[in-house]
């Protein structure tokens, strides 16, 4: 397989400004690069030599103006080489058509008139992918639990999403249900960015007290209060030319909200005990499960710090919603957790993939990761059967109507969620880090809950 400087490439457009400007672009960067105006000598010239990277024009006939004739040639391509690398450019910046084309085949897709930058990042990054799929990739035979997987329409959106999204320097607001995988997608957006080799910084802001929030992600001089013994940089500057994602956003109280948008707007932090600001430079990524836009309505999070962290926004689907996801992704964590329990990788039977396909998952995708790693581990055969996978009352009991919660007297809330908390801590004889499993909270949130609640 070619590196980026024994690459080849063919760039097929009807418009002579575009191949000049193409190939000015790319000749410095690779071995050669072929133009063609017309698209009736594309397939010849695939015959007669081969191409690691095709820039193909979607448009060549103006009065359609349809893109089909592009998706039309990117099959013929994909008939002849199903391993081509094709990216497509079109002067027509429509999301459906993208997704059509990505669909059909497409390594990606541009639009003119483009940035150069953007398309030198967009030809590497397919080049990569070529050279990855040619040697099989280590990821292949060493499953992640990172990874980011899906077949559905519904996760594809979000995939398409992430890899447009990710060279650019937008602000990005992830929602989503409990164990949907708002980190990995934090994560991979950092990754495909091109902020990808500095640093990488998490703060759960769910878990931070009004008195902990400057502290923690402004810093502090020596001195500032009575335990600060040491000058301490914030996580913004530990951040500083990386990405920052701030999850549990939702959760923050108005005085936090406050401080954030005028660092978001100023892009400089005063640490405590300190009259100097310090400029930051990062790319922020905010998540919540809280319906932040009816907070918003109700004057509990502020708009304009909505808008702030807002310049694009992914929604993730509840598992639930991702039809035909259940079984790809169960036997991609049966792989991970057999190879670090030392088992051969299970198969499923039939009635036990019918079975995880009717739950509901209330816990998400990290419900099934927890279910899956605990089928591994007492299974007793290599085929994990119905029995192996077992979930609690409440989360097999179909949703009463809400008539039936409220009680002649009614409770409150905070009773109703220490009583749960307090007995499903019993009932893991005070294992802290089962209970939040059982309970679908992280260790902080549920060490927050104790406290709160005086347990």
């Amino acid at each position: 397989m070619a590196t980026v400087k024994n690459a080849r490439v063919l760039v097929v457009d009807d418009e002579t400004d575009v191949l000049f400007a193409m190939k000015l672009l790319l000749k410095t960067e690779v071995k050669e690069v072929v133009t063609e105006k017309n698209p009736e000598n594309l397939l010849g010239l695939l015959e007669r030599q081969k191409f690691d990277v095709i820039f193909l024009d979607m448009n060549f006939k103006s009065a359609l103006n349809t893109g089909n004739e592009g998706l039309y040639w990117l099959r013929q391509i994909l008939d002849r080489d199903k391993d081509a690398s094709v990216i497509l450019i079109t002067a027509y910046g429509d999301v459906e058509l993208a997704v059509r084309s990505l669909k059909e085949g497409a390594a990606d897709f541009i639009v003119k008139p483009w940035h150069n930058d953007k398309l030198l990042e967009t030809f590497h990054q397919t080049l990569e992918k070529r050279q990855q799929k040619a040697k099989g990739t280590a990821s292949a035979s060493t499953p992640k639990s990172t990874s980011i997987l899906g077949e559905s329409e519904a996760i594809k959106e979000v995939l398409y999403k992430i890899e447009k999204i990710a060279p650019t320097e937008a602000n990005v607001l992830i929602l989503g249900e409990n164990g949907t995988g708002k980190e990995l997608v934090a994560k991979a957006l950092h990754e495909k960015s091109f902020r990808a080799n500095k640093p990488f910084v998490s703060v759960d802001m769910g878990a931070l007290t009004d008195s902990l929030f400057e502290s923690e992600l402004f810093g502090y001089k020596k001195g500032a209060f009575t335990d600060a013994r040491e000058d301490r940089p914030g996580r913004f500057e530990a951040a500083n030319g990386g990405t920052l994602f701030l999850d549990e956003i939702g959760n923050i109280s108005p005085h936090m909200q406050a401080k954030l948008l005028t660092v978001l707007q100023n892009r400089q932090v005063t640490p405590l005990g300190s009259n100097t600001p310090v400029p930051v430079d990062i790319r922020l990524i905010s998540a919540t499960n809280e319906p932040i836009y009816e907070l918003a309505a109700r004057n509990q999070f502020r708009k304009d710090l909505i808008y702030r962290i807002n310049t694009v926004e992914i929604t993730l689907p509840p598992l639930r919603q991702r039809h035909g996801d259940v079984e790809l992704l169960a036997r991609h964590f049966a792989a991970i957790y057999a190879q670090k329990n030392h088992k051969p990788t299970p198969d499923f039977a039939p009635e036990t993939l019918q079975k995880l396909k009717q739950h509901s998952w209330p816990g998400n995708v990290r419900e099934l990761q927890h279910a899956v790693e605990r089928a591994i581990i007492l299974a007793e055969g290599n085929v994990l059967q119905p029995q192996d996978f077992s979930f609690s009352p409440v989360e097999m009991a179909p949703a009463a109507p809400a008539a039936s919660f409220i009680p002649e007297t009614p409770v409150p809330l905070s009773e109703i969620e220490r009583e749960t908390i307090v007995r499903v801590l019993e009932k893991n004889k005070g294992n802290i880090s089962k209970t939040a499993k059982e309970l679908g909270l992280t260790r902080t949130a549920l060490y927050r809950r104790l406290s709160k609640h005086d347990i």
